[in-house]
């Protein structure tokens, strides 16, 4: 992580590759934090259906934080859109999955934080 000034920052990894942080004026590390939860479900959804004709597939989040510091998440939902001929059955097992068990990020995250999920399939 090297300050870049002012409220900026970049998160450089082994690969040299960069991510800009702003904690004034966004991305900030929760911004990033959040969407790396989204895309780390979202992988978990979009793979499990890759035999399947997907067509579409996003995580909306809504989070909650303390007002107070630590200024930690207290609950997550997310809404999945998923587009395609996919069987509502076989996705929210995946998003289920995501959750419990393969989403290192979200499960990296404390207990008590409360993540919620619904999904609208086919704009339904």
């Amino acid at each position: 992580m090297q300050w870049t000034g002012d409220t900026g920052m970049d998160g450089v990894n082994a690969k040299g590759q960069t991510v800009a942080m702003d904690w004034s004026n966004g991305p900030s590390p929760m911004h990033l934090l959040l969407q790396s939860i989204g895309a780390c479900s979202l992988v978990d959804v979009v793979g499990g259906l890759a035999r399947r004709p997907l067509e579409s597939a996003s995580v909306h989040l809504i989070a909650e934080r303390r007002e107070e510091p630590p200024r930690r998440l207290t609950s997550l939902h997310m809404t999945y859109h998923v587009s395609g001929e996919v069987p509502e059955v076989l996705v929210r097992r995946l998003i289920e999955k995501s959750h419990s068990t393969y989403c290192s990020v979200s499960n990296s995250l404390r207990d008590d934080i409360a993540i919620t999920w619904d999904l609208v399939l086919n704009g339904a």
